[in-house]
This record gives C-alpha cells, structure tokens and sequence, in this order.
C-alpha cells in the first residue's frame, strides 16, 4: 500500500498509535477491531517507513516487540524457551528472497554438496487460532501457557485440560525430565457456529470469528465454560533436553521437524495431516496453491503456510533474530481484506434512478484480483461510515466476489480531512434528488435523465432478457447522448440511415443489429418481463409470474386491483408484489407497453389461454415445487445454466444465497464458501450425482 503524502513522521506516529491499540484490544481486553489481514499490511507499511528512516523507530513501536502483555486476571509466567513469531511473506517473490537469504546463511555462499545438502522443508497449515506453551515433566502436563509477549504469557493451564486432543500424560515409556511442545489452539468451524448461534439467543455479542472465540474461551475464569467449548489442538513443535535418550520402546530424539512431527505423534499428541515434505521451491508452490482451494472445505480456519527448514542442524546454523526464526516464514494467502486510501467519492445513477455512491481508492489485491472501488450503496451506509475526504479505509471481498469498505481507520484520518455527503442534485442531469420516508435510497426520479435511460437499455438488451447481439454500451452512450433513443421503445424504430450515422457502425453492422431487434421481438414473455426492469424482478421471478399470468394484460390487472393474490407465487412476497403494483399503477409505464405493442412486441405468451387455474394446478404438481437450491462450484455433466433450468422445470426456485429456507445446495468441484454456510446450518448437501439421481427419481415419482 502506498504510504500517505505527508509526512513520514506523522504517518509513523499514526500507525504506531493505531497498532497498539489493536494489540492491546486483541491480547488484553480481548476486544479485537482490526483484522488480521489489516494488521499485516499497516504493520509492513510500518515496518518499510522504519527501514527507509531508522529515526522513525521508538521504543514503543510495535516492531520491537513480538505481541501485547498477558492479561491482568492470569499469572504471569516466563516461558522455557522464547516464543518466536513468524516473518511473513506475501507472495513467492518474497519468499524466493527469503530462501535465498537462509541459503546464504546455510551455506556460507557454496554451491550444494555433500557436505552443504539441498535445503529440504516441510509445509504445514497456518492455523488461525492461538498459540500455546505446554510443559511436560516426567511425562505429565504440568503447565500451559500463551503466548505473551513472547518471553512470558498467561498461565492457563486449568484451562488446557480441558483440550481432549492435549494429552494429560505422554505416551512414552521413558519420558525425558522436561519437554515443551508448542502448538496451536483454535475452535472448528462447526462448533464456532453453534456457540454464535447460541449467544444470539440470549442477546450476547457475537465473536467476531473462531480466533477471537478461541481467545476469550482460553481466558475464561471457569473451566467447565472452555470445556463446553470444545477447543481443539495441534502441535508442530517439541523442545527436549539435549541429554535425553529414548528407550528402545520409545521414538528416536527427531533430528529433523518432519521426524518431530512423527515423535509428536507417537507421544500423543494430534498433528495436522496436511503437513508435507518440499523438496523445493516449486513443491512448496504447488502446497500453497493447493490448499488455497482445499482450505476451503476444512473445519478450521487458516490463513496461509509455514514453511520450515527441515534440519535441525541447519536450522541451528541459520539462527534467529530477536523476534523471528530465520529458518521458518509464514506464506500468507491473498488477503480478503486490507486497508487503502480513499482518493474520491463518486456518484452512480442507475436505471431505476437510484443514485449510488462510489468509492475509489489506491489499488489492492485482494483474494488473487486488484481492485480500486467499490460501492457505498446508500446514505444510510455513507453516514454509518462516516467517510471523510483522504481517509484510510478497510476494504473487504463480499461472497469472495464483490468488493466492499467496511469501515474507515479513524485514527489515520488527516486534520483537513471533510465530511463526505451525497449530493442534492442529480450528478447526469442536475434534477433536485429525493428520499422518502423510511426509505434508504436516494432517487433521482426524472424519467428523461440519461443515466436511467442508458440503465434501462443496458437491461433490456442483456442477455437474461432480450439478449440482442451488437448492442453494446458504446453504442447505448452514443444512441442516448445524440437524443436518438428516450426509452426501450424506441430501438425498434431505429433503422439503417440513422444508425450508418452512429461512429464505428456501418451499414453491415446497422442491417446485422437492425435483424437482431427484430428477432428479438419473439422471445418468450418471461424474458420481455424480466426485461422491463421492473424492481425487485429476477429472472426465476419474472418466470413464475410469466408461467401464472401469461400476458402482460393479466399480470397488470391483478398487480393493480388484487395485489394481494401475487404472494401465493413460490418466490414472490410482499416486496415483490407491492413494487409490481407502483408499476403497472404508474401511467408512464402503461404507455410504454403499449408503444412497444406497436412496434411489434407480443408482451405475451404464445399459449395464452392457458388459465391461472389450470397453471396453479400444473405447477402444484411439480416435484419440487416449494423447494429452493442453491449451486456452489463447477459441475463437470452439467452447466450451471442447465442445472438451474431443470430445477426451475420441475417447479423449484435457485437461489444465489444460502439461508434457512435453502433446501438443498448442490455442490460442484471447488465449492466456494456457501458449502461452509450450508454445513453450519444444517442444509442439505448434495454431491452432482446425488443432484442427478434426485432429478430422476423426482421424474419417475
């Protein structure tokens, strides 16, 4: 992220003080407010500030510490042996320097041999939960503590044996003296959703994410609270004296972390087994790209590899620093959030005349992609925002998908910095805006503004609706700028003179999309419905009322006179039926229909005899009538078009979320995360050949 124009000074000062307040909200009050992800990214903005002027770094910097003081309610305890974090690194570059630099170290500059070997690592999981210092005597746990600041941490151990996967005594014949073995705890998936699901309904503030539920379940008072929290735990480092000898019936003292992680094993400890031997830099990508995907289907979080030398005696001559192994780096995934700098707000007017607010800021990668702005959505979301002019805000991928900010960092924003506001005209045309009551959308309502203009083309030529060929948004701009077009109607009284006028349009393409728009005037009714844009009508919606109103006549009698009778449709409630209603209720968009009637459309369909009597008999006897679905992944037999048209055959509805009225999800490979929500909730899962095998049994019934 680009550092500030001001002064470097005042930028260090600012992140040094927000940094703190993140530690010790995070370590002591148990209270974080700042991501992970964001953490990373303001500390290496920090981290880089310090190193291009080392006067910027104080005593109290949080780069010369490992983490926050241990709370105030535990005693405190110095570790055997210290605590090291982890030196990140966010891409492969930074890990190929990394590398090199503990080549360098290793080998003193030599080339490979036997007496210099090839540096062999193991891959292991970031699991994003908390660490922990177990303390062995004689075989049996006799203390366990956190992390700290690295050198003491909160001794907890009351707590810790209430870990099943933590053994109480080592399952070692011969035990050494003392042993240390560090880990991570952290709280599954499964078990996280039902602890929020259960605080919700005593009114409870919500854990912001398994970590943080991890945290506070490790400083409870009482251990039978950690207890009916089930936390888990896996260990991936031991310490043993260096007199220790093994018994014939025990494990050899490991020489190497893949040997530890076996000894761990065998002593009875649980270690993840997604651990694996790299031979090179090119295996190690290979495990990182792997797992970027498959993370998504575990039952814990984790948000990146460790990497470690393999050897110990190299890991020796590598060394550390006084906060990090030189030896080990964490590869972190691309960030799902992170913060940037907000260069301006502008201002979108959509078909239905909702002006939206747009923030555009310094670019980010996030999860694999950069991006530069995302929406605001509306007022009611500007003032909770509380955006200002040069703000550092925190911006996030909804779904994985869409971008959005989250909040603005307070404490970054400049003294000159101004309130920012949406504006009392029309950013197209200067039309005073309105809102009303209660309402959260701000509109510009002039039905001649370019902008809903332009919108209502763009939706009527798309491809759920009309799907015309060569009508693209250029030619929109242009068609809309020059006054040549003032509403869906008119494209069907375009012809070849006016369009040959148009720039980059000759007479080919005018005569090829001059056939377009005429073969377009026999789509079915549920597209032309679909088309008109009418709020709150998708496709599946636009089908349900097309299948039981089969003209536009119909649906427009009962939208104006019986309402009511709307909500009976699977999938249509009360919001759907009264924007329905404010439709067909307003003249303007009466007139529209019947200009397009003139121009040749049927805003019906073909057999419209069909009665909504019969319809409602034919549909209630759809297998999956009152059934919805949600698809998640790719499908190797099907498309996904096609999957959501035999759903929609047999009288079910798709849906593009998961909630507690999802039916099935049907998962395909590399589900996203609606397989994690689906799992939380109990819904069921279905494979693809399950999908398929229902479908047909649902014929044949």
């Amino acid at each position: 992220m680009a550092t500030s124009p001001r002064e470097p000074l005042v930028r260090a000062a600012e992140l040094r003080n927000l940094l703190n307040k993140a530690s010790h909200a995070y370590y002591v009050l148990d209270k974080p407010f700042l991501e992970d992800a964001v953490y990373d990214r303001l500390y290496r903005e920090l981290i880089d500030l310090e190193a291009e002027d080392p006067f910027l770094s104080t005593p109290d910097s949080p780069t010369q510490r490992l983490g926050g003081p241990p709370a105030e309610a535990f005693i405190k305890i110095s570790h055997r042996l210290p605590l090291l974090s982890l030196d990140n690194a966010f891409n492969f570059e930074e890990l190929s320097s990394w590398f090199l630099r503990v080549e360098k170290a290793i080998t003193k500059g030599k080339s490979p041999s036997s007496d210099n070997p090839i540096l062999k690592m193991v891959g292991e999981l970031k699991i994003d939960g908390n660490s922990l210092a177990l303390s062995y005597a004689n075989g049996l746990l006799v203390r366990a503590a956190t992390r700290g600041d690295g050198t003491q941490g909160e001794e907890i151990t009351s707590n810790v044996r209430t870990i099943d996967s933590i053994p109480l005594r080592l399952h070692l014949k011969n035990p050494p003296a003392w042993l240390e073995v560090r880990g991570e705890a952290f709280i599954p998936e499964t078990i996280f959703s039902k602890i929020n699901n259960e605080r919700a309904k005593y009114g409870k503030e919500l854990f912001a994410n398994p970590r943080n539920a991890c945290a506070g379940t490790l400083r409870q008072l009482d251990p039978q609270i950690v207890a009916s929290r089930q936390l888990d735990f896996f260990a991936y480092t031991v310490h043993l004296p260096k007199e220790w000898i093994a018994s014939k019936s025990d494990p050899k003292k490991p020489t190497e972390q893949w040997q530890a992680l076996e000894w761990l094993k065998i002593a009875g400890f649980k270690v993840n087994p997604t651990s694996k031997l790299l031979k090179d830099l090119t295996a190690v990508q290979a495990f990182f790209n792997y797992w970027e995907v498959e993370r998504k289907n575990l039952q814990y979080a984790t948000d990146g590899i460790v990497i470690k030398i393999n050897d110990f005696t190299l890991q020796d001559k590598a060394g550390v620093t006084n906060k990090a192994p030189r030896w080990a780096i964490a590869l972190k995934y691309p960030a799902e959030e992170a913060p940037s700098k907000l260069i301006r707000l502008t201002y979108q007017v959509g078909r239905t005349g909702v002006v939206t607010p747009v923030a555009e800021f310094e670019p980010v990668l996030l999860a694999g992609t950069k991006i530069s702005r995302a929406t605001l959505h509306n007022a009611n979301r500007l003032r909770e925002l509380n955006l200002h002019s040069e703000d550092t805000i925190v911006v996030r991928k909804a779904g994985e998908i869409i971008p959005e900010v989250i909040r603005v960092l307070k404490e970054l924003r400049p003294q000159t910095a101004k309130l920012l506001e949406l504006p009392q005209q029309c950013p197209e045309c200067q039309s005073a805006l309105i809102r009303e009551i209660n309402a959260a959308a701000t509109l510009c309502i002039n039905q001649s503004c370019p902008a809903i203009i332009r919108g209502a083309l763009r939706h009527w030529v798309s491809k759920g609706a009309m799907n015309i060929d060569g009508m693209g948004s250029k030619l929109i701009e242009q068609l809309v700028s020059r006054g040549l077009v003032k509403s869906i109607a008119n494209l069907y009284e375009l012809d070849e003179a006016l369009l040959s006028s148009i720039d980059r349009m000759g007479s080919k393409s005018a005569k090829k999309l001059l056939l377009a728009l005429n073969q377009s005037k026999s789509k079915p009714w549920q597209n032309q419905l679909y088309g008109l844009g009418i709020n709150h009508i998708g496709e599946a919606n636009a089908k349900a009322l097309a299948n039981s109103f089969p003209t536009a006549s119909k649906l427009s009698c009962i939208a104006c006179q019986s309402p009511e009778l709307l909500t009976s449709i699977f999938g249509i409630g009360k919001e759907i039926a009264n924007s329905l209603e404010q439709w067909f209720s307003n003249p303007k968009n009466q007139e529209l229909l019947v200009r397009l009637r003139s121009v040749g459309l049927s805003l019906e369909e073909k057999n419209a005899d069909l009665s909504l009597e019969s319809k409602d008999k034919q549909n209630s006897a759809l297998p999956f009538q009152g059934k919805t679905f949600v698809l998640t992944g790719t499908m190797t037999s099907l498309s996904r078009h096609q999957a959501k048209n035999l759903i929609e055959e047999a009288g079910g509805k798709v849906s593009s979320s998961i909630s507690i009225n999802t039916t099935y999800l049907v998962k395909g490979e590399k589900p996203g995360s609606k397989l994690k929500k689906a799992k939380a909730l109990d819904t069921t899962i279905l494979e693809e050949e399950d999908f398929k095998n229902l479908l047909s049994l649902m014929k044949q019934s």
